[in-house]
């Protein structure tokens, strides 16, 4: 039996912890995507926003004269009176015009679904860990090491669905945002889906049979794991 392979299962195991973290902490949050209008005057407030899987947070900005490179709204740290709803396809009793009209209601709703399948799967993986790591459980790490690359999967597949939202919102002739940028919420979303695909590629590694040492050795004739 592999000595060392409980230690490389807690590494690993840790490292995996820190991208639930980060995937947690992308689907709560509403910073996927910062948005920012034409300013047309200056010396007057402007509307900015940001968002993410649930909901929507709009800004009103004072904004001074900018330089020639500057044509938008923000940053979106500037001071403002700040106010935030949840999409109405989630809360059909709550208002968020903005977000209806200039993107697609189902964009949202598919990158939602498909984030909460990446958490189910990054729970169900966890429970597997925790459950192997009494005696004589080592086959739990496989089902779990395939929760969490399907868990990064999912979370990745989320992001690019928000990116293709964004991206037509911009390019729609129907919106008032002529920039936008990515914000931490989707940093962390990306970072969650590099930890817990490599590192479930990594526990399925460990978790895998001990393959024969010598050339005349066999799988069979290999020491037997306890």
């Amino acid at each position: 039996m592999d000595e060392s392979k409980p230690l490389k299962v807690r590494l690993t195991f840790s490292v995996i912890l820190v991208g639930v973290s980060l995937l947690f902490a992308a689907v709560v949050t509403d910073h996927w995507a910062v948005l920012s209008p034409k300013v047309e005057e200056y010396n007057a407030t402007c509307e900015a926003a940001h968002f993410g899987l649930w909901r929507l947070c709009t800004k009103r900005i004072f904004m001074r004269e900018q330089g020639p490179k500057e044509k938008g709204c923000g940053p979106i740290s500037l001071p403002g009176e700040h106010n935030c709803s949840y999409f109405k396809h989630f809360t059909p009793g709550q208002s968020s015009e903005i977000f209806e009209v200039t993107t697609q209601k189902e964009y949202s709703i598919s990158a939602a679904a498909i984030a909460i399948f990446s958490v189910g799967f990054a729970i169900i993986g966890t429970i597997c860990v925790l459950l192997s790591f009494r005696k004589k459980r080592d086959y739990l790490l496989k089902p779990a090491s395939m929760f969490y690359t399907f868990a990064g999967l999912c979370i990745i597949i989320s992001v690019e669905v928000m990116r293709q939202s964004v991206k037509r919102m911009i390019d729609s002739k129907e919106t008032v945002w002529i920039e936008y940028s990515y914000s931490w919420s989707f940093a962390c979303a990306c970072a969650s889906f590099v930890l817990l695909f490599i590192c479930g590629i990594t526990l399925l590694l460990i978790a895998l049979p001990r393959f024969p040492q010598n050339p005349w050795e066999t799988c069979m004739d290999a020491e037997p794991e306890h």
